[in-house]
């Protein structure tokens, strides 16, 4: 096999395991063998044995001797550490955002969000709530790939993963949330509108503490 077709391998082995691990088919804190992880992703074992530096690198698995290879667990103090790192890329994702993004986008963008919370106001659906949790995760990947440094779009791919799965235990978008969390965007993007750059990182702060306080049961 060529170290390019290893590489592909390797790669949709993390997606695979990334996308059991948010589907819950592979539970935070459970002990896991690469045989186990074989049959959960559907990859090769060669695959699962190169996948696994980068697990351990990315902090969603580590080694346990005579055990085997214990997922990420949810607690206390990554709660605050994912989120702190969300706070410190994203503040510098929408101050740049501000300055970058055209007049159209921005319209765009709230447009998108003050038609998802109309409908949420008359009745949410699981179908909207579903729209609308895309539309979150989409507009905060949006503003940190809008920095153009793929390092920082690494960091925060990895991180978002993390923050996933603390929403899938404790603050995932429900529907008594849409609009609040909408209207949490909106104040986002009013900054955005009249070029105000601190009071967008202002907002996007006070979007993500709130987030955080529902993860830490505030």
């Amino acid at each position: 096999m060529s170290a390019t077709s290893a590489l592909r391998l390797r790669d949709h082995a993390y997606s695979n395991f990334t996308e059991k691990l948010l589907a819950r088919d592979i539970r935070p804190g459970q002990i896991v063998s690469q045989r186990e992880l074989v049959e959960l992703t559907g990859m090769p074992l060669g695959a699962i044995r190169e996948m696994i530096p980068r697990l351990e690198a990315d902090g969603l698995i580590k080694t346990v001797p005579k055990r085997g290879l214990q997922v990420l667990s949810i607690d206390i103090d990554l709660v605050r550490n994912a989120f702190q790192l969300r706070t410190i890329i994203e503040g510098e994702a929408i101050s740049a955002f501000c300055k970058t993004a055209t007049k159209a986008e921005i319209e765009r963008l709230a447009k998108q969000h003050r038609d998802i919370q109309e409908e949420a106001i008359a009745a949410v659906t699981p179908e909207l709530l579903r729209r609308a949790q895309q539309m979150d995760w989409d507009f905060h990947d949006l503003i940190v790939d809008a920095m153009g440094n793929p390092i920082i779009s690494d960091i925060h791919r990895v991180n978002a993963i993390k923050i996933r799965l603390i929403r899938n235990n404790q603050t995932r978008m429900l529907p008594e949330l849409v609009v609040s969390v909408v209207d949490e965007h909106l104040a986002i993007f009013d900054a955005l509108e009249n070029n105000d750059s601190e009071g967008a990182v202002q907002a996007i702060h006070s979007h993500i503490n709130s987030a955080k306080k529902r993860a830490l049961g505030m």
